[in-house]
């Protein structure tokens, strides 16, 4: 599935505590032509995944956020909006956020800090997983 031949852009939301990381994300996704939502904690997430009158394709959330995994936003924005699909991103490896049980070994985890190009590739290839 690629951006190029959608008759929509494709929405992205994105979840972080860390303000300055939701910016930069949310500018490397419109520069490649996604649509991107950001929330800043759980509550602005759900309500963006309530509130957003149009498709939300996928979720790119930090695994750790005061009060709050990763993990439980997905859950909780995939209970409202089915077939979303999610990315985390994280400063463990994967391998680490297994062991601890923060995620299954089949998540999508990108690890900080990552480039804009390993971002775009995370996005697209979680989006193409889906068709």
């Amino acid at each position: 599935m690629s951006q190029d031949v959608q008759s929509r852009p494709l929405t992205v939301l994105v979840v972080d505590d860390e303000e300055d990381l939701r910016d930069i994300m949310r500018r490397m996704l419109e520069r490649r032509g996604f649509t991107a939502l950001t929330a800043g904690d759980a509550d602005a997430a759900i309500g963006a995944c309530r509130d957003h009158d149009g498709g939300i394709d996928l979720l790119v959330t930090d695994l750790s956020m005061p009060g709050v995994t990763g993990r439980e936003v997905a859950e909780q924005a995939a209970a409202m909006r089915p077939g979303l699909r999610v990315i985390y991103v994280s400063g463990l490896p994967k391998e680490v956020a297994v062991d601890k049980g923060m995620v299954d070994e089949s998540a999508r985890l990108l690890q900080k800090p990552f480039t804009t190009s390993a971002l775009i590739e995370a996005v697209n290839d979680a989006l193409k997983d889906e068709e």
